[in-house]
């Protein structure tokens, strides 16, 4: 009879166990990983509040150019008239009657290699600040 009282036993605080249990499911939070995408601008409105990143350049650089250097405003917009100059003589001369000549010529801040190569135009413009160069290649017609 003991057997019998403690097999029941058992089996009822196992199935009691069971009673309380609940199954596990595990959903993502964020939007970008599956989750709900409610959840978007919670998460962002919590990123942004926990942000302490500034930029470091935020007060000499402001939306309407305010607090910019004269000198360096100055020689962007001059490089920026030169660059327009160069494009427009390269377009009036290449399909005009004129010709380019052929040389490296240094104008502000950039050096522009001029060549002739079999199929067209070769120009390299090349930025001696940054080093950065660009090639444009005007074929004949």
């Amino acid at each position: 009879m003991k057997k019998i009282v403690l097999i029941t036993f058992a089996f009822m605080s196992f199935f009691a166990l069971d009673s309380f249990s609940q199954r596990m499911a595990f959903r993502f939070t964020n939007p970008a990983f599956g989750g709900d995408t409610f959840n978007y601008q919670w998460m962002l409105s919590s990123a942004q509040a926990q942000d302490t990143f500034e930029d470091p350049r935020s007060n000499e650089l402001d939306r309407f150019g305010f607090n910019r250097d004269p000198l360096s405003t100055f020689s962007e917009d001059l490089n920026r008239q030169i660059l327009s100059r160069l494009s427009r003589e390269l377009v009036t001369r290449q399909f005009g009657e004129d010709q380019i000549n052929e040389g490296s010529y240094l104008l502000g801040d950039y050096q522009i290699d001029i060549g002739n190569t079999g199929g067209g135009l070769n120009i390299t413009i090349t930025d001696s600040r940054t080093g950065a160069s660009t090639v444009v290649e005007v074929p004949f017609f």
